[in-house]
């Protein structure tokens, strides 16, 4: 029998290859920043399979390339490889996640409180993802601030308005479904 070209091996002593062959640490930042990105990209892929809209759905699936292209380049140690041109996030990319924002939110009411997570089932998947993807924005931040790396401000920018992307998405969501928002009762009563 033919061994599978899934499992390597190379990774039982708990390192493993960024992209150009450079061996870590599985618990370094930069693994925490992809790996938190791939694990965004997963709930993303939760998020889609429950999505009926086909517009937000569409904008989700170019979202979800466009995560596989960060999570390259937070795999590259540019020090020691060139960085690939298809994991670059580009200025088109953010006004492509900023116009259906400002698409989105047109529709919608104003806010006048905190919304907690919940509504309809899908408005919900978008809190997960939204959270998902707040801790791989602080991880991406914490690979710039422990490494003495520099990331790209448009990687940044991006995944930033993804999540800004994904709270209005909620609020829409609800709002199609005809489910309320629940909004945080301050006095908690």
């Amino acid at each position: 029998m033919k061994k599978s070209l899934v499992y390597t091996r190379t990774g039982d002593k708990g390192t493993t290859s960024l992209v150009g062959g450079v061996r870590v640490s599985k618990t370094h930042a930069r693994l925490e920043a992809y790996g938190t990105v791939d694990e965004l990209n997963s709930n993303i892929g939760v998020l889609v399979a429950s999505m009926e809209d086909d517009e937000n759905r569409a904008l989700l699936l170019f979202v979800q390339h466009k995560l596989f292209s960060l999570g390259s380049y937070l795999a590259t140690d540019q020090s020691q490889t060139d960085l690939h041109v298809e994991s670059k996030i580009t200025a088109e990319c953010i006004e492509r996640l900023e116009r259906a924002i400002d698409k989105l939110d047109e529709s919608l009411p104003p806010l006048h409180a905190f919304v907690l997570p919940g509504g309809a089932y899908v408005a919900s998947l978008c809190h997960v993802c939204r959270s998902v993807c707040r801790r791989a924005e602080r991880r991406i931040l914490a690979l710039e601030e422990q490494e003495n790396v520099v990331i790209d401000e448009k990687v940044k920018q991006f995944v930033n308005r993804l999540s800004d992307y994904l709270f209005v998405l909620s609020r829409k969501m609800n709002n199609l479904t005809g489910n309320k928002e629940i909004y945080w009762d301050k006095g908690c009563e």
